[in-house]
């Protein structure tokens, strides 16, 4: 009767064990499967695209603009300084005229678009009047400040708050 108990119990723990083996090899499978789906369709975040888009703009002007804002902050800016400013001005206005919309945002595509050909303008004309003898901002300001509208509202239609374009400048 031992004999017997041994052998069924022997028969038992094989049978577990191959159960358990045959779901550990069935286990991978689905997994790569489900990893196969996934990298397939990717799920977008339109908020994540949007703050790395927005970012991208920052850190693009940032690059350039250091003249520019020497200039700006000067108490009694040199001409050297204005001519440094005008050029980084003219480069801030390249490089932004140069950004693309990733494809992620094309819900938000023309009202970027449209900041981005603002942004450029108004260092455009930020570098025109650097040109003259007494340079005036506030053409460009209010050029600036319609781009930072637009960049809220493409903000806002994903549901986040409007940054301040200035403020990260």
């Amino acid at each position: 009767m031992k004999k017997i108990w041994i052998l069924l119990t022997a028969i038992t723990f094989a049978l577990g064990l191959t159960a358990c083996s045959a779901d550990d090899k069935a286990e991978p499978e689905k997994t790569e499967k489900a990893e196969t789906e996934k990298a397939e369709q990717p799920a977008v975040n339109p908020k994540s695209a949007m703050y790395k888009f927005y970012m991208s703009i920052v850190n693009t002007i940032n690059e350039a603009d250091a003249d520019l804002n020497a200039y700006e902050g000067a108490e009694e800016p040199t001409p050297e300084d204005k001519t440094a400013a005008s050029e980084s001005a003219a480069a801030v206005a390249s490089k932004v005229e140069g950004l693309e919309v990733p494809a992620e945002l094309k819900d938000q595509k023309a009202d970027l678009d449209a900041a981005l050909k603002d942004l450029a303008e108004s260092y455009n004309m930020k570098a025109e009047e650097l040109k003259k003898d007494a340079p005036a901002f506030e053409a460009a300001d209010e050029k600036f400040t319609q781009a930072e509208e637009k960049i809220g509202a493409a903000f806002e239609s994903v549901d986040m708050k409007k940054p301040s374009l200035a403020k990260e400048l």
